[in-house]
């Protein structure tokens, strides 16, 4: 999987992701500025490790790319200032995200950057991670960035040194990668006995339930004006709704939190459909990361799988959408667990790299549709408890990862204290304004509880005021 995400970058589909930290220095004792979060960055480096990562190819690319570990970083290069246009609100830290978004990582540098964002209203400081996704998935990230704020509670090993090593010859990297070829080869007819046995699951099972009409079937995705050949420029928005919130009404309606944040998705796609496309009248398919992997400890790789999830945005009524999303994620994580949660990234052991990563630059130019999906929809728990970096506190975080071949939507929800923190990224060929896309989940989550009968959404004090489109 790792691998696969390197292959999959081509100069308009960039694969790393963003995360940003929003840090409300008002009470700060002192004056909270660039060096102190370089300083904090330079003693908890050793806590880091991909951020000491760097890629080493395998000669005439014969397998997979390799990591070499305990790097030598130059904080000089990887730490960077960016001044955020005034007034300095949500609306303009969200444009100077899209413009650090817009352009690729050195892969001859280890793959990460971070930028100090200055010139925000209300004592506001952003930190925005630009950090590969090969190197950390979405519960990756956040132990990462757990290690890097001071939580309640924690103490913190800093220190100013750590241990380096030498690069392997090429004599070594060969034999690595014969050893794991051979090791390859005696698991592939395991492998395949696995994948046969669970795609019969899939179909038997397939076979026993009630069809379900206004349900959207793989490979028969609908054509929409988020899917198109993408382009390399990032536009990226963010808001914040209230976490108890959130939780009530998934209570109230007996699903579960991520039911309703597809439902939200659904509500708010259907809003921006029927603007741009003129209709909502086809259910889409929504690729949603699953992790097969949840150790608190694990702060690299992408153990990661995915469900293909039907969202109804062709139904008005929005406790309707809810009971039809419910269903449909349902029998999406009951197709996963049958099929293999981690059949698919062993599948991907077996990519070749030339090939693969010469087949996505050709799709990347020509993909206008996407047969697999028509957006993406992530949603990562983050810590509950309030971090700190260098002593300020964190008041927000967002993230968000990648955009696909024909698909220019991926939004990301991370929960965090008690707010949940949603981001959007598209291109700059989609939106007139990318903050329509966010006001759209807005609406769509106060119409569900409205429905309900539950109170109105209110504003989460301890975020930034929201931005919205035309403001």
């Amino acid at each position: 999987m790792d691998a696969m995400l390197l292959y999959s970058e081509t100069p308009n589909l960039h694969t790393h992701t963003l995360k940003v930290a929003v840090v409300h220095a008002a009470d700060f004792d002192g004056e909270f500025s660039f060096e102190v979060f370089r300083r904090t960055i330079a003693r908890r480096l050793h806590l880091l490790d991909p951020l000491r990562y760097q890629l080493v190819d395998i000669p005439a690319k014969l397998h997979h790319p390799m990591w070499l570990e305990d790097c030598p970083v130059d904080l000089d290069y990887h730490l960077r200032r960016v001044q955020v246009p005034a007034p300095g609100s949500r609306r303009e830290l969200d444009q100077v995200i899209g413009e650090i978004a817009s352009t690729p990582l050195d892969r001859s540098r280890p793959l990460w950057e971070f930028h100090f964002a200055e010139g925000m209203a209300d004592d506001r400081f952003a930190l925005i991670g630009k950090v590969h996704h090969t190197l950390a998935d979405g519960v990756a990230s956040a132990n990462l960035l757990a290690r890097l704020m001071d939580l309640a509670g924690s103490g913190q090993d800093e220190r100013d040194d750590y241990v380096t090593c030498e690069p392997p010859t090429k004599i070594e990297l060969l034999r690595a990668a014969g050893r794991d070829h051979v090791q390859h080869v005696a698991a592939l007819p395991g492998l395949m006995r696995d994948a046969v046995r669970g795609i019969a699951r899939v179909r038997r099972r397939a076979r026993e339930r009630i069809e379900l009409p206004g349900m959207a079937k793989m490979f028969k995705t609908p054509p929409t004006f988020l899917n198109h050949v993408v382009s390399p420029v990032r536009t990226f928005a963010t808001a914040s709704l209230s976490l108890a919130e959130v939780k009530e009404t998934a209570k109230h309606l007996g699903v579960t939190f991520n039911d309703i944040v597809l439902v939200m998705a659904a509500g708010g796609l259907r809003e921006l459909l029927l603007r741009y496309d003129g209709r909502a009248d086809q259910p889409i398919l929504a690729s949603v990361p699953v992790s097969t992997d949840r150790s608190a400890d694990r702060i690299t790789g992408n153990e990661i799988g995915g469900l293909a999830v039907s969202l109804p945005v062709q139904i008005d009524d929005p406790l309707e959408r809810v009971r039809m999303t419910s269903v449909a994620t349902a029998r999406a994580k009951e197709d996963h667990d049958l099929l293999g949660p981690k059949l698919q990234g062993q599948m991907m052991e077996y990519l070749p790299p030339q090939l693969t990563a010469a087949l996505f630059r050709w799709q990347s130019k020509r993909a206008a549709h996407n047969r697999i999906m028509n957006v993406a929809v992530s949603n990562v728990p983050g810590p509950r408890e309030r971090g700190h970096i260098g002593g300020a506190p964190v008041s927000e975080i967002y993230s968000v990862g990648v955009l696909s071949a024909g698909s220019a939507f991926n939004m990301t929800v991370w929960s965090y204290v008690d707010q949940l923190d949603i981001a959007v990224l598209s291109d700059n060929q989609t939106f007139n304004d990318i903050h329509e896309a966010t006001d759209a989940m807005i609406h769509a989550f106060g119409e569900i509880r409205r429905a309900c009968g539950l109170a109105e959404l209110t504003t989460v004090g301890t975020a930034m005021a929201p931005a919205t489109a035309g403001g």
